[in-house]
């Protein structure tokens, strides 16, 4: 491990910067920044080193998008934000889930609550709706599911920026092959047992879905029933829970270098909502959800009644990776070598909603 990790932490109360050294043994904080607003994403621009973006909703002043030119140092709203014209889900914006860029940078994508994907050409200044998912005829299997009804985790090919995924919850996964003019559904092999349709096309209470970036057709999803892996890009799923002690949960990441290794954090229930039995556990699998292993030294093993939100876990991109996840009541852990073991860095901050790690080349 040769650079330094930087981790860009929202909570309800703000943003914090922390920053390790390479070992990520000492570790400094500073902020809240964009004080005061609930931080619900973070996003690094791709083209431009040290500009990042923050999807923030507060209850007073309501949701913007925040940029940063300067690491995360200082932050302005931005002018536009991405909402419905009309009034299909009684309001027309009530907060913004994920940001997502193109490789090249030039296309901004975010996801809305109500259920909405929109683009953006000119740096976030104005926004398009992409109409061919919003007014897609399945959204009449769309509903809130507890908490939000909208569009997250939006991920783009590296290869091909014309190839878009976007979850929505509760909706299901969607696909586009033509940078976001017409999707098409992507849950064949999915659970919903909360349906009347054990297995249907569309209506999925998706949690979290992620994209491994150097084989862009393998994808993983966390949902209201289950852990699926898919190897062709959504076009099939493969159910992947057994061995975890739980097929519900949020938190879910892969291994930058490795695309058969993936963590997640399991749950009890959809009714409680915190560790199984108590135990803040992180389990790992190397062979793409064949098996799978605790890897959980130095994380607390009882009464623990925490949850850990869909963005507030991540992978740095070094080799071995390491692992930061933080959690409701404002524990943020941090663990080097793919999670041989557990450091708690800071034990007091608000509730953690988001957690990104950015790499820092030395003598940046």
């Amino acid at each position: 491990m040769s650079a330094d990790i930087r981790l860009l932490v929202g909570t309800k109360k703000g943003l914090f910067r922390l920053h390790g050294d390479a070992g990520m043994s000492r570790w400094s904080m500073d902020g809240p920044h964009i004080e005061g607003y609930e931080v619900i994403h973070t996003a690094a621009h791709p083209a431009r080193p040290g500009t990042f973006y923050a999807a923030v909703t507060h209850p007073v002043w309501g949701a913007h998008i925040y940029a940063s030119r300067d690491s995360g140092g200082t932050w302005a709203s931005l002018a536009g934000v991405p909402r419905h014209e009309d009034d299909r889900y009684g309001t027309d914006l009530k907060s913004i889930w994920y940001l997502a860029h193109t490789p090249d940078g030039r296309r901004m994508y975010a996801g809305i609550d109500p259920a909405g994907l929109f683009f953006s050409d000119d740096e976030g200044e104005t926004w398009q709706p992409a109409d061919g998912l919003n007014d897609h005829p399945t959204n009449v299997s769309w509903e809130p599911s507890r908490g939000i009804f909208a569009v997250h985790s939006i991920h783009i090919d590296p290869a091909d920026p014309t190839r878009v995924w976007a979850a929505i919850s509760a909706g299901g996964v969607y696909r586009s092959e033509d940078g976001g003019q017409s999707w098409r559904p992507a849950n064949t092999g999915v659970r919903a047992e909360n349906l009347p349709n054990r297995f249907p096309e569309t209506g999925h209470n998706v949690h979290r879905l992620v994209m491994h970036p150097r084989q862009p057709s393998r994808l993983y999803r966390q949902c209201y029933n289950g852990t699926y892996r898919s190897d062709d890009g959504g076009d099939t799923w493969t159910e992947i829970t057994a061995g975890l002690p739980s097929d519900f949960g949020y938190a879910l990441v892969t291994d930058p270098a490795d695309p058969d290794t993936v963590f997640q954090i399991p749950e009890s229930s959809s009714h409680l909502r915190a560790p199984v039995d108590g135990r803040l556990r992180v389990f790992q699998s190397r062979d793409a959800g064949a098996s799978w292993a605790s890897v959980s030294r130095g994380l607390p093993q009882e009464h623990v009644y925490v949850t850990v939100l869909r963005e507030a876990m991540d992978a740095d991109d070094r080799a071995p990776c390491g692992l930061y996840f933080g959690t409701s009541g404002g524990h943020l852990f941090a663990a080097p070598e793919a999670g041989a073991e557990w450091r708690m860095i800071a034990g007091f901050l608000p509730r953690i909603l988001s957690v990104k790690a950015h790499s820092i080349s030395e003598g940046r």
